[in-house]
């Protein structure tokens, strides 16, 4: 999965040990074994409305570890879980439609186990963090009365701090993975590992075979296919300021999120915003949701409706951040295929042989405080120096270092 995904979306240490306890349901499995195929597909953007090509490359590089191209991103995430005995011999590919642009097939490969090294990963008495995290949420020019909500680890049990972070989260899903007596492979993996085309495109037919696997054909039509990119089209106001940010519909999404972080290094506050109406801290909705998730969601007012174009952060709650990050989520239609398909007004047991689901996402990024990045800019510009001014202000810098720390 791409870095920044990654780096975007996970939750910080502290709050995954605090989190762990939340009780996942096990899915529902038939009598008999079904091959499931996950498909997990996504568009990722980087979008700072107003920024040179050259202050754009050095943030991607220092949020995904090296410079990038400019634009949006393309991945795709391919697991097989099959029920059957391995051969001496495993093989299983997908083969592709002609519009991704990617050859003719993916192979699909059994990871390499890991050796375990003596020695490691010995445990020690976890001394109790602590943080200190105003919470603040709803789209609107002023803060709400109520607000902030202040999280202390020094004035709340472990118990209490990790259940308010721990927000909502969607109906639990289990991707195919290594288990027990279970076949899984995936892609990418260290046989392929290309990258997905920006004009690369999934509709088309779909095939799944191996000696390990049973046939598996489908159809990817339009709306399942790649999602639009996040692409911000303005922001208005600076961290003393309410910032009202705006977005092209993307066609395909079903509902929408957002979320931002910033950090006041005096008080050694962290500071989150979300546009959920009710409080909500926002981690565990930064990822892939089941369209029936998004549509409760919405009508909680937790996550805005797929004609939302425009939100706004309230005034001033970033003003001793020098900096903050807004990260933006884009749901997108589930396609859920299972064969052999079931007689309609059959009421008989059916047993199905496989399933394919493909979930899909548009994520983005977006530095705030833009104004206070051009004013820090062009006293850089105006210094005479002779040396060329940094692609990223120094403050900004600290801050993406400090926001990339905490995931």
């Amino acid at each position: 999965m791409n870095p920044l995904a990654r780096t975007c979306c996970a939750v910080t240490a502290s709050i995954i040990l605090l989190s762990a306890s939340i009780a996942m349901s096990a899915e529902k499995e038939q009598k008999n074994p079904v091959t499931r195929y996950w498909m997990s597909v996504e568009t990722q953007n980087t979008s700072i409305p107003g920024m040179s090509q050259e202050g754009m490359s050095g943030i991607q590089g220092m949020i995904m570890g090296k410079v990038a191209g400019i634009g949006p991103k393309r991945s795709l995430f391919l697991q097989l879980n099959s029920p059957k005995s391995l051969p001496a011999a495993p093989e299983a590919n997908h083969d592709i439609p002609a519009g991704l642009n990617m050859g003719k097939t993916l192979p699909l490969l059994i990871p390499e186990r890991e050796k375990a090294v003596r020695g490691e990963g010995a445990e020690g008495k976890m001394e109790k963090p602590k943080m200190r995290m105003l919470l603040y949420w709803g789209c609107g020019e002023t803060v709400r009365p109520g607000q902030p909500r202040v999280l202390d680890t020094e004035k709340m049990s472990m118990v209490e701090f990790g259940k308010a972070m721990s927000g909502r989260t969607g109906s639990a899903q289990h991707p195919p993975s290594m288990r027990a007596g279970w076949a899984y492979a995936e892609w990418p993996n260290r046989k392929d590992h290309t990258d997905v085309p920006q004009s690369g495109s999934l509709r088309g037919d779909h095939f799944v075979h191996g000696n390990y696997t049973p046939d598996i054909k489908f159809i990817v039509g339009e709306k399942h296919d790649f999602m639009a990119p996040v692409e911000f089209t303005s922001t208005k106001g600076g961290l003393t300021d309410s910032i009202t940010f705006q977005w092209k519909q993307i066609p395909t999404a079903i509902g929408y999120f957002a979320m931002a972080i910033g950090h006041n290094e005096k008080s050694g506050e962290t500071i989150i915003w979300s546009s959920s109406d009710a409080q909500e801290p926002g981690y565990g909705l930064m990822t892939y949701l089941p369209p029936a998730d998004v549509s409760r969601f919405i009508r909680e007012k937790v996550v805005m409706g797929p004609a939302v174009t425009s939100c706004s952060i309230p005034r001033g709650i970033f003003k001793d951040a020098k900096g903050a990050m807004l990260q933006f989520i884009g749901y997108g239609d589930e396609l859920n295929i299972a064969y052999p398909p079931k007689p309609k007004n059959s009421t008989k047991p059916h047993e199905y042989i496989w399933t394919v689901k493909l979930r899909n996402k548009s994520t983005g990024m977006l530095p705030l405080g833009q104004e206070e990045v051009k004013d820090s800019r062009k006293k850089q510009e105006e210094q005479p120096t002779g040396e060329k001014p940094a692609g990223v202000p120094e403050q900004m810098k600290k801050t993406l270092d400090k926001i990339k720390g905490w995931f």
